[in-house]
């Protein structure tokens, strides 16, 4: 045992240095001019006391974007004040909630809303909120309700992403893990963890139903135009699943994409396919690490804060990226900021009237980029 936690101890300072080695490369090269070359200027979009815009929804009659972050609000962006005002919150309990303070260590008091939909023909906002499970918030804002917390037994513990059938108003969301939370999800990924599970929860019975059970960190789902089959981002395999509600292949999943790192939400675009948001890249040296789960293990055992440690590296990782992939599979664009100065990591892209927005975990601000009409 000791030399497998030695092995671990030499993987971290391995990561470590392999990190600061390639942030150092990175900085030394020019950037790739990506996101100036296809997308307007960047504007950032400040938030106030709080972090990490993670997903994004706009509502039946095109207001927004609406956002949760990291002190249990769901905020929205008032255009013509150019301000975020309050929507809702995921939690009753507000004391010591809001503030610039640490909110990772509140958020199981407070609330992470993190995936978000709108129901059309009600207007009522659908949230997949980490620790408060699946909540519904109406038109009017206001305080969240629980709809659900647990299917067969068991207990969310890390509710992500959602989206809604528009037809009959069924809701299909992932919990990403029954074992860690998500101020914890670094754990997920390097204990090799598959206790994560794609539901659906039916609004007419108020009953939740798992349609798929071992998942490696699921993350964002999309339903299809016609609702026939549903991806669903596995996070730890860097990959999207395809799974089928209708047509001879119900009940049944495949690969859709594999991915060149983590990604996390998925979004339609209006100009064909959807974009997945890549955290970020799939190193060699984590591929390997991932490859064995007992190192994974073992580097949770050691005598460190391995949130703190992620913390840490990820000031030195370059940014992550985004994909816009088509309806069978095939690449389509590439939305990357290689200079690593604004993005560290990316949760979502959003694209709404020839605009993209930014989402993430980690960043005080939402991003916009404009869609240039010359490609």
């Amino acid at each position: 045992m000791k030399s497998k936690l030695f092995l671990a101890a030499a993987t971290m300072v391995a990561l470590l240095s392999a990190f600061i080695a390639v942030n150092q490369i990175k900085s030394a090269s020019p950037a790739s001019g990506h996101e100036d070359n296809k997308f307007g200027q960047f504007e950032a979009v400040p938030l106030e006391d709080a972090i990490g815009p993670e997903s994004f929804a706009f509502d039946p009659h095109g207001g927004g974007p609406y956002t949760g972050v990291s002190d249990g609000r769901i905020i929205r962006w008032q255009q013509d004040q150019r301000r975020w005002i309050n929507f809702a919150t995921a939690s009753p309990q507000r004391d010591g909630c809001e503030g610039p303070q640490d909110h990772d260590q509140t958020e199981h008091i407070c609330g992470r809303p993190l995936g978000l939909r709108f129901k059309t023909s009600t207007g009522d906002l659908y949230v997949a909120d980490a620790y408060m499970g699946l909540l519904v918030v109406g038109a009017g804002g206001g305080m969240a309700t629980k709809l659900a917390t647990q299917a067969q037994g068991i207990p969310f513990g890390f509710t992500n992403s959602l989206d809604i059938d528009q037809r009959n108003g069924a809701v299909y969301f992932t919990d990403s893990s029954s074992q860690y939370p998500r101020r914890s999800h670094i754990s997920v990924i390097l204990s090799g963890d598959k206790t994560g599970r794609l539901m659906k929860y039916d609004p007419e019975t108020k009953q939740v139903t798992v349609l798929l059970n071992d998942l490696s960190f699921p993350n964002g789902v999309l339903l299809s135009e016609n609702s026939d089959y549903i991806l669903v981002a596995e996070t730890s395999r860097c990959r999207v699943i395809r799974y089928w509600l209708e047509t001879s292949k119900a009940g049944t999943h495949e690969v859709f994409a594999q991915l060149p790192g983590f990604p996390d939400n998925l979004s339609w675009s209006p100009r064909g396919g959807f974009w997945v948001a890549i955290h970020s890249r799939r190193g060699r040296i984590l591929e390997w690490v991932l490859s064995y789960p007992w190192i994974g293990n073992s580097l949770l055992k050691l005598p460190l804060d391995i949130m703190k440690a992620y913390s840490y590296l990820a000031k030195w990782r370059g940014s992550g990226l985004a994909m816009r992939i088509s309806e069978q599979g095939e690449m389509l664009e590439i939305f990357e900021n290689e200079s690593g100065i604004r993005w560290r990591s990316m949760a979502e892209v959003q694209e709404k009237d020839g605009t993209l927005w930014i989402g993430s975990i980690s960043m005080p601000f939402a991003g916009k980029y404009k869609i240039e009409t010359s490609f």
